[in-house]
């Protein structure tokens, strides 16, 4: 394989996506691009939602079904790098690195597709639309059936943390589940200058938060890992009135349902104390959204393998579980998963994930492909079952 050529193709695309990012569910132009240079190589690319965009590509031999994922959408994020391939969409910018994914992903596709005469069984290519939601695209897709007869799957992130050339891996769980709540505190207004007749939804919103924030400490186990964080408080709309309601939300990373649910209850009782005591009503609306990602322990064995073979051992690294979620976790419930790090992170590099200057390092796509390649390939020649 020429991987100069491929670079060169891949830091196309990737450009081309990231000049032209979409958001969750709106990924209209950038499936129709990828359906187009599917098409251009022959293949015939079809969709379990409508929003995303597989192909299967079919080798020489028969054998098993693996898949690989890469996501589609782009974040809610006014761009500030400066790069002259820019975000050409106001408002919205890929400051995740799924551009360079689904680079990646048409990368792999082209390998496989100049050695599919050498292989065995079958490779689903899967381009996911709406990772950045709760609950996100992976859900659709697996509603969907588009897991049938696979027999495992593949997912990376390009990861700034990660020193760049490094590749991180861990078996068991990997990746949090997210959960996002929603309170209303329903109080009595009233003006500034007499609080005594009013029910302030400020001040018990306010004493909320600190409660809420003694979940972790308090109510959980001390090796539970979790994290509650409240990130959005709204009361009133001017300085001297107390106003009829206050709302607040915020999100819970954890790696058991049973976590999620002993947050949710311990939610619950704060609140209602604190109605008790102040006369108030509440609402509280709690999502339960992604589950954990868990690493099968085979594919992690297999990938970490093939990793230490192409980079060298000095190379690999066993990262901690990450508090961030991933919708990669709808694959790994149903079926044997592998979810793996791709080192960007350079020593001057300053902004993470999400941020309006963030950029990827494009150097480690081939990488990328290479390590996916050997790891797929192996994989086809290994037993596992298949989840309907």
């Amino acid at each position: 394989m020429n991987w100069s050529i491929l670079e060169e193709q891949m830091v196309s695309y990737r450009r081309h996506f990231h000049q032209y990012p979409e958001i969750s569910h709106e990924e209209v132009k950038t499936r129709e691009f990828i359906r187009r240079e599917l098409e251009s190589l022959g293949l015939k690319p079809f969709s379990f939602t409508g929003k995303d965009i597989v192909v299967d590509l079919q080798g020489a031999n028969p054998g098993k079904v693996a898949a690989i994922r890469a996501d589609m959408d782009a974040l809610p994020v006014e761009e500030e790098t400066g790069l002259p391939f820019a975000s050409k969409n106001k408002g919205t910018m890929h400051a995740c690195g799924h551009d360079g994914h689904m680079a990646i992903l048409l990368g792999l596709i082209h390998f496989f597709k100049k050695h599919q005469h050498k292989l065995n069984g079958t490779i689903r290519f899967i381009f996911q639309h709406a990772e950045e939601t709760v609950p996100g695209g992976a859900n659709e897709i697996v509603a969907n059936q588009g897991l049938a007869g696979v027999d495992g799957i593949f997912g990376y992130h390009l990861w700034q943390p990660l020193p760049l050339g490094t590749i991180g891996v861990r078996q068991g769980p990997v990746m949090a589940g997210a959960d996002k709540f929603t309170i209303r505190i329903i109080g009595k207004g009233g003006h500034g200058s007499m609080p005594n007749e009013t029910i302030d939804p400020t001040l018990i919103a306010s004493l909320a938060i600190i409660q809420i924030h003694t979940i972790i400490s308090r109510s959980l186990h001390p090796l539970a890992q979790a994290v509650v964080s409240i990130g959005e408080l709204k009361s009133g709309t001017t300085y001297n009135v107390i106003p009829d309601s206050a709302t607040l939300s915020g999100t819970v990373r954890q790696f058991s349902t049973e976590v999620s649910m002993q947050i949710h209850k311990r939610l619950d009782e704060i609140l209602h104390g604190l109605s008790v005591s102040y006369s108030s009503e509440y609402e509280l609306d709690y999502t339960y959204g992604d589950s954990a990602v868990v690493n099968d322990a085979e594919l992690y064995s297999l990938v970490k393998e093939k990793a230490a073979k192409l980079f060298g051992k000095e190379k690999i690294v066993e990262i901690k579980p990450q508090l961030g979620s991933e919708d990669f976790s709808y694959y790994t419930n149903c079926i044997p998963g592998m979810y793996t790090f791709i080192g960007v992170g350079k020593e001057d590099t300053q902004y993470g994930h999400h941020h309006p200057k963030f950029d990827i390092d494009e150097t480690m796509m081939v990488p990328a492909v290479q390590l996916l390649s050997e790891a797929v390939i192996e994989f086809l020649h290994k037993g596992e079952e298949s989840c309907e």
